[in-house]
């Protein structure tokens, strides 16, 4: 799907609003051949295939009906406050971008695009907001990275000020980020959810209007109209992770949570927590209190193999511009925030995290690196 230009942009509106009114389906990913085409055409219902990330692993084609992509698009409009003018910050072809142009559709607007394939800049996203309508509410969709570089600078501030509504989702909000959002008194609503789930259903650990929470032993499994159909050719896959009851349909996430009062908490993938020399340690956690050592300006925290210890808690860390930092002594700022076993036993220094088009963390590559030693990468 291009919307590099004005032209592509109007014309992927079109398509949208054609696919939802039952039309042929939107193929946003750009798969290999015309594979995922031909197959999508053969699914009833089906409204678009759209690529998973792919952040843990390789990308799967995710089945997405009309009703569920409206059902979604809805519920955000009337969570918010009513249709209104988006920003598109994010690549078209992952869900939260995508979503943008199908909420656009829904709501009659046209949205303001950042530069496709540029750099994500402050000045950017600032201009953008700017050339938005004043007559009705104006909303954006961002990821973690790019609401903190927003934060680090006073025009990005006044630009996310300056909007109704910032959706944050794709990966937790690290708590200094949170801090810095309630200092700035930012319309920013954290959300929850996933390409199989039309992207995000829970705001602000609230369910949007007709999905549903559950937890299947510590496991969320989220359900209600916004759910996809499956996976394009992985039925084994499909059956594992979808299901329906009593006529509803469900999705078995990789996500363990908490429910207190209906309100969900997200505590991190089931497959996350690092088990070294007998001791569970959440990654959550340590990249928490790595965030409030002075100078670090972003983390990332995986377990790689060790023969002794099976794992070891391994940090990416990310310098605050010019700020120069030593392993040792990032360990040694938050040995007193951690139990000595959460400790990250090797420390890499990186100018950057690896991203994804979508703008989570590449784990693949980071996993990578942090298997290569400690010191700087």
């Amino acid at each position: 799907m291009d919307v590099s230009t004005a032209d592509g942009l109007v014309t992927a509106e079109r398509a949208i609003a054609g696919a939802l009114d039952g039309g042929t389906p939107v193929l946003p990913l750009a798969g290999p051949g015309p594979g995922p085409a031909v197959a999508a055409q053969e699914v009833e219902g089906v409204a678009a295939v759209v690529a998973t990330s792919g952040s843990s692993g390789t990308p799967k084609h995710v089945l997405l009906s009309a009703r569920a992509l409206r059902t979604s698009g809805e519920a955000t409009l009337d969570h918010l406050g009513g249709p209104g003018q988006w920003l598109l910050a994010l690549p078209a072809q992952h869900v939260a971008g995508f979503q943008v142009l199908c909420r656009s559709v829904l709501a009659g607007t046209s949205p303001v695009a950042l530069p496709p394939g540029a750099p994500f800049t402050v000045e950017a996203f600032a201009a953008a907001v700017a050339r938005m309508r004043r007559d009705v509410p104006r909303y954006a969709s961002l990821v973690p990275t790019q609401l903190t570089r927003l934060l680090r600078h006073p025009s990005g501030v006044a630009a996310l000020g300056d909007l109704d509504a910032v959706l944050v989702g794709g990966a937790a909000l690290p708590a200094p980020v949170a801090d810095l959002v309630r200092q700035h008194r930012l319309p920013v609503v954290t959300t929850y959810g996933m390409t199989e789930t039309s992207g995000g259903c829970v705001y602000d650990g609230r369910p949007l209007r007709g999905v549903r929470v559950e937890l299947a032993d510590g496991r969320i499994r989220l359900g209600g109209p916004v759910v996809a159909q499956g996976y394009l050719g992985l039925p084994d896959l499909t059956r594992e992770r979808f299901a329906t009851h009593g006529g509803t349909r469900w999705y078995l996430t990789d996500d363990a949570g908490q429910l207190e009062d209906d309100l969900l908490r997200v505590l991190g993938r089931v497959d996350d927590v690092i088990n070294t020399g007998a001791h569970k340690v959440d990654p959550v956690d340590v990249v928490a209190a790595l965030l409030r050592v002075p100078g670090v300006r972003a983390a990332h925290v995986e377990g790689v193999p060790d023969e002794e210890w099976g794992q070891l808690v391994a940090a990416a860390v990310v310098p605050d511009g010019p700020v120069s930092l030593d392993p040792e002594e990032v360990r040694g700022a938050v040995r007193g925030a951690l139990p000595a076993h959460a400790v990250p036993r090797r420390v890499v220094l990186l100018e950057s995290l690896p991203l994804l088009p979508s703008g989570k963390p590449d784990r693949l590559r980071l996993r990578h690196l942090l298997a290569c030693g400690g010191g700087t990468i």
